[in-house]
């Protein structure tokens, strides 16, 4: 695996890279709160048949850094999107398959929605899309999404920033059933990615800008709005979820093949809960490669 770091617009971004160099290049963005460690069992995978993995750290995430360390951090979706956007212009990626967890899988809807001549197809975990913006969901999401509306308070937002590390690994409690998918040792690996100095700035912005309690940033307001705009998503889609997750509930998930003009395919993990890739890595490799072999490489 190599590891590197390219300037991509207001961050440094680090990646790692694995596979075979003159394999078709495919983008894994993880999801939060994860890093690229929650692609440990599905990249081997992808590289054994022919695929080069390009797996970077979001902004405010293990050693991705801002340029200016005194400028704002922003989180918000299009933030991330903008991000991928400059880091996919200083790889010299036109275009590209992307796969994405969570952040990533809202990220590669949104790429899908207003940049789709950038991404030749997508894989979305764990979170649905519907067009528009979104509003309140049914009350059972609105209980499951109790993390969200903490951080939209000041003492929660104080909690986070105090308690980056702790907050983190509740999720990962709380999102999943309990079971071997996880250790301390598993956590651990993946823990130090939470202690970044802008960590907490950059997820509250994006859970805060989501619900109302932080502005919109200017600077990424055209691409949200044209996301925004979009009715349907035509590029190839994959949507993988798991049957027991109790943060994005199945049900969230139900009758989204409407907003999709495009080859659409759904699956849905039994037995697992919002982390697919590290709860079942094989489902979700073989799923993939299927996708991938369907819709085609470029």
């Amino acid at each position: 695996m190599d590891v590197n770091s390219v300037t991509a617009g207001e961050v440094e971004i680090t990646y790692e890279a694995s596979g075979p160099d003159e394999g078709q290049p495919i983008l894994l963005l993880h999801g939060w709160p994860d890093d690229p460690r929650t692609y440990d069992g599905v990249v081997p995978k992808l590289n054994a048949a022919g695929w080069r993995t390009i797996v970077p750290y979001w902004r405010g995430c293990g050693p991705t850094k801002f340029v200016n360390p005194d400028g704002p951090k922003a989180g918000e979706t299009a933030a991330l999107a903008t991000d991928i956007l400059a880091f996919m212009d200083a790889l010299g990626f036109s275009r590209l398959p992307v796969v994405g967890h969570d952040w990533g899988g809202r990220v590669a809807y949104l790429l899908a929605a207003a940049r789709p001549q950038r991404v030749a197809s997508i894989a979305a975990l764990s979170v649905p899309w519907a067009p528009g913006r979104i509003g309140v969901p049914p009350l059972s999401q609105v209980r499951a999404f109790w993390y969200q509306w903490f951080m939209n308070t000041e003492p929660g937002a104080a909690f986070v920033r105090e308690n980056p590390t702790a907050f983190a690994r509740e999720q990962w409690v709380a999102w999943s059933p309990p079971g071997p998918w996880f250790t301390d040792d598993t956590f651990g690996k993946t823990a130090p990615s939470f202690q970044n100095p802008d960590w907490a700035a950059v997820t509250l912005n994006f859970y805060r800008s989501r619900w109302g309690a932080d502005a919109p940033d200017p600077r990424f307001a055209a691409l949200a709005q044209e996301a925004e705009a979009a009715r349907s998503i035509a590029v190839p889609t994959l949507v993988i979820h798991g049957g027991t997750d109790t943060c994005l509930l199945p049900a969230s998930f139900a009758g989204q093949e409407q907003y999709f003009t495009g080859p659409y395919r759904q699956v849905e993990l039994d037995g697992v809960g919002h982390f697919p890739t590290r709860e079942a890595p094989d489902r979700v490799a073989e799923a993939l490669l299927t996708h991938l072999g369907e819709v085609g490489q470029h």
